[in-house]
C-alpha cells in the first residue's frame, strides 16, 4: 500500500526544511485508520533528536502586527485575535503561509466531526445559545459531562459556587467560540460565520503550549496557544518515546528509544476523557485508559448545602488548579492541539501537583473526591474531616462507601440505557424515511445518511459509558 502523504504534504515539508525547521529521520506518512502520521525513515537511536521548529516560525500572538491586534476591544481572547488575523489579515502576510494552510483541514471535515458545528437536534446542551425549548421537547443524545443535561432525571442547582473544567463541555467551548465571534465583528463587522468558525477551530486544535516572553499566563489557559509548523503530524499513545520539550527559542522533538526504519513514532499529550477529546477535536478512542464520566450531578442532588459548603471548604468541590511555588524555574513541558484526526490534548496550565478534578469514575475506580464524598454522607464531620486528612480512620467505612457510590454509578448506567434507546428510535425513523424515499444526500453533511453515522457514532460512545458504569457496579468501586 502506497503510504505517501500526498503532493501538498511533501511540498509543505520541502517549505518547512527551506523556512529552517530541521528534519531529521521522519517523514508523515499515511497509516491504516489514522489518515496521517510520522515515519521513521531511518534507523533512528535513543535520545537523537528528530524535530526543531524555531519559534519565529511560529504563528502566536506575537507574531501579528499590533496594528492589527489593537483593532479589537478589551476582553477580546488571542484565539479570537488569531483566527481573526486569519480571516482578514495582511494578503501578503498570509500568502507566505500558503504551503502550510493547504495542509489544514477543510471547514466540511470539523462540521463532519465537533459536535459545535452540527445541527440544533444533534447538539442539545445547556449552552445559553440553545433554542428556548421545553424540556420534554429535547431530546439529549450527547453524553452529561459534554451536555450538561439528563434524559432520566433533572439537575438541581449546586446552591454554591462550583467550577468545572470537563463538565458542560459543549456550553464553554460554544461560549468560547461566539464570544470570539462578536468581539472580531465590532473591528470587522462584515466577518462570516463559517469563516471565522472554521479559522476559530484550526487554531482549536493545532495549537502548542506557548505564552508571550515575560507575559504571565493568561486567565483562559485556551489562550496560552501558539502555531507550530510541521510538529502536528505525530499521533498520540500514552507511553510515547519521544520527549518535547521548548526553552522559549525553539520546540525539540527527541526520540527517548530506538525506532526502525518505516516504524511510526507517537507523542503522548496527556490523559483525557473521551468525551473531552469528541468536543474539542472530533474523535475518540476505542480504548481510552484515562476515559472517565463524572457523577456531580446525581452527588448533588443527594448532598445537603450544608455537605455542599463542607467539600467546599475542604477544596474537594469543583475544579481546584494548585499552582506552583514561585518563582517556577524552567518553562513547562508543552502540551500539543494539533490537526484533526490525529490525537491530540490542548494545553495546560503550569501545575506542580495534580488538581482536584470533581467527582469521577475511570477505568481504574472511583477517584478520591468521589470517595471522599461518599464518606461525607454517613461520617459525623469531626471523623470525616480526619479522615480526608490522613490523621483517622474513625467512622471510615469501605463498604458502605462502596455501597454508596455503586448507588450513585447506578443513575449513570440508567442514563446510558435511557440515551441508547433515544438514539436507536431515531436510528430507525431515518432508515424507515430513506426506504420511503426522502432520499440520503451520499453522506454529505447534513444529509440523512450522514445524521445515521453521527448517531451510530453516539450509540458506541454510550455503549462505552455503560461498560465503564458496569466495571463499577462488578466491583467494589
Amino acid at each position: 500500500m502506497d503510504d505517501s502523504p500526498g503532493e501538498e504534504h511533501l511540498a509543505f515539508m520541502q517549505w518547512a526544511e527551506s523556512a529552517g525547521i530541521k528534519i531529521k529521520g521522519v517523514t508523515p506518512a499515511r497509516f491504516p485508520g489514522r489518515r496521517l502520521g510520522m515515519k521513521a525513515t531511518r534507523t533512528i537511536k535513543a535520545n537523537e533528536t528528530m524535530l526543531t521548529i524555531p519559534v519565529s516560525l511560529m504563528l502566536t500572538i506575537d507574531s501579528i502586527p499590533g496594528s492589527f491586534t489593537s483593532r479589537f476591544p478589551p476582553g477580546t481572547s488571542i484565539h479570537g485575535i488569531m483566527a481573526a488575523f486569519l480571516t482578514h489579515g495582511d494578503p501578503a502576510l498570509l500568502a507566505a503561509l500558503d504551503p502550510w494552510r493547504k495542509v489544514w483541514p477543510s471547514y466540511e471535515e470539523f462540521a463532519d466531526c465537533m459536535p459545535v458545528l452540527w445541527p440544533e437536534h444533534l447538539r442539545v446542551s445547556n449552552s445559553s445559545y440553545e433554542p428556548t425549548n421545553s424540556e420534554s421537547e429535547r431530546k439529549v443524545l450527547l453524553p452529561p459531562s459534554i451536555s450538561g443535561l439528563w434524559n432520566s432525571f433533572s439537575k438541581e442547582p449546586v446552591g454554591v459556587d462550583y467550577d468545572t473544567r470537563y463538565q458542560n463541555l459543549l456550553s464553554q467551548q460554544e461560549k468560547r467560540l461566539k464570544d470570539a465571534w462578536t468581539h472580531v465583528r465590532t473591528a470587522f463587522p462584515e466577518t462570516k460565520w463559517e469563516t471565522f468558525a472554521y479559522y476559530w477551530c484550526i487554531i482549536n486544535s493545532r495549537s502548542f503550549y506557548y505564552v508571550s516572553p515575560g507575559e504571565d499566563e493568561p486567565e483562559d489557559w485556551n489562550d496560552a496557544i501558539g502555531m507550530v509548523p510541521f510538529a502536528d503530524y505525530f499521533n498520540h499513545v500514552d507511553d510515547a518515546a519521544c520527549d518535547v520539550a521548548f526553552d522559549g527559542k525553539r520546540y525539540t522533538f527527541k526520540a527517548t528509544r530506538r525506532y526502525e526504519k518505516g516504524e511510526e513514532i507517537f507523542m503522548s499529550y496527556g490523559a483525557h476523557s473521551n468525551d473531552f477529546l469528541f468536543v474539542e477535536y472530533g474523535f475518540s478512542l476505542p480504548t481510552n485508559p484515562s476515559d472517565t464520566i463524572y457523577l456531580d450531578d446525581i452527588i448533588f442532588s443527594e448532598l445537603t448545602i450544608a455537605q455542599k459548603q463542607e467539600l467546599a471548604g475542604q477544596e474537594i468541590f469543583g475544579y481546584f488548579p494548585i499552582p506552583p511555588p514561585p518563582p517556577f524555574p524552567s518553562p513547562p513541558p508543552p502540551v500539543l492541539r494539533t490537526s484533526l484526526p490525529i490525537p491530540i490534548l490542548p494545553p495546560k496550565p503550569k501545575l506542580t501537583r495534580t488538581p482536584k478534578r470533581n467527582y469521577e469514575i475511570t477505568p481504574s475506580g472511583a477517584s478520591k473526591p468521589t470517595l471522599f464524598a461518599a464518606s461525607l454522607t454517613y461520617m459525623p464531620t469531626r471523623d470525616w474531616r480526619n479522615y480526608i486528612s490522613g490523621r483517622s480512620e474513625r467512622g471510615y467505612n469501605f463498604t458502605k462507601s462502596a455501597d454508596i457510590i455503586r448507588g450513585w454509578v447506578g443513575k449513570y448506567h440508567a442514563e446510558c440505557r435511557s440515551a441508547q434507546g433515544i438514539i436507536k428510535g431515531l436510528l430507525e425513523t431515518t432508515c424507515s424515511d430513506s426506504e420511503n424515499g426522502d432520499g440520503d444526500g451520499e453522506g454529505k453533511v447534513g444529509s440523512r445518511a450522514w445524521e445515521r453515522e453521527k448517531l451510530r457514532g453516539l450509540l458506541e460512545r454510550w455503549v462505552q459509558i455503560e461498560g465503564l458504569c458496569e466495571g463499577v457496579l462488578a466491583s467494589g468501586a
